[in-house]
């Protein structure tokens, strides 16, 4: 079978040639990685594709991998985050933003800060099982209605032009892909981060559970020699 590649979470297109250079880095170490990354169009086709036994490289995201998903993969790796607002080594926050309200600096602890009276205002989310746009959010803002009373946008990028235009009140970012959208988005100029959920893993590299044990040990030790992370028991 085809070996299979995607690195979708935070392929944006104005990212995607930092992205392919990632991956031709990759492929230098790892040569039986395929020629190219696939790009499924459609959430169904990204989920089924996470499930293929032919997957030789993924990202993912946890709350996928809590509904499901880590019985058909191994956990490779963790990217770093230290290198934009919210994240430490392995570990990332979500952005709560707001087309208004008092900015909130990133916290010095571990755990959330996050505004009062979110029950009583619109969120918007990316997806019911995305940690990141969802999960983290319910659970630090003790929400557990918040996917029923939601707009599902089905992207970071898409929550954020919800806020904006008034579709909805606020949303929760991951911290990468909130920095994505002061770069590329116009209209998150216009939004301001009034919070931050606690730190959390961030979004797992990932193989097959049929990728041998050889193969998925080089994968692993070509991520660490791009600056990603081993996976602890403190990190997974």
């Amino acid at each position: 079978m085809t070996a299979l590649a995607t690195l979708p979470m935070y392929d944006w297109p104005e990212e995607r040639a930092r992205v392919d250079a990632f991956y031709t880095r990759l492929r230098t170490l790892v040569p039986e990685l395929p020629a190219a990354l696939t790009r499924p169009d459609t959430a169904e086709g990204l989920h089924a594709l996470w499930r293929n036994s032919s997957l030789l490289l993924g990202q993912t995201c946890w709350g996928p991998m809590g509904a499901g998903l880590a019985a058909h993969v191994h956990v490779l790796a963790q990217p770093g985050y230290d290198d934009v607002p919210g994240g430490r080594g392995p570990n990332y926050r979500s952005a709560l933003i707001m087309r208004a309200g008092a900015p909130c600096p990133e916290p010095a602890l571990d755990g959330p800060a996050l505004p009062p009276g979110l029950d009583r205002l619109r969120p918007a989310i990316n997806a019911p099982d995305s940690l990141s746009g969802c999960l983290a959010l319910m659970h630090d803002a003790a929400l557990p209605d918040l996917p029923a009373r939601a707009l599902a946008t089905g992207s970071h990028r898409a929550s954020v032009r919800a806020v904006a235009e008034e579709a909805a009140d606020f949303a929760a970012i991951d911290c990468r892909s909130w920095a994505l959208a002061l770069r590329h988005e116009p209209t998150a100029r216009a939004l301001t981060v009034t919070g931050w959920t606690a730190l959390r893993p961030g979004l797992p590299f990932i193989t097959a559970r049929a990728t041998p044990d050889p193969l998925r040990a080089r994968l692993r030790d070509a991520l660490m020699q791009l600056g990603a992370h081993l996976v602890t028991k403190e990190t997974a």
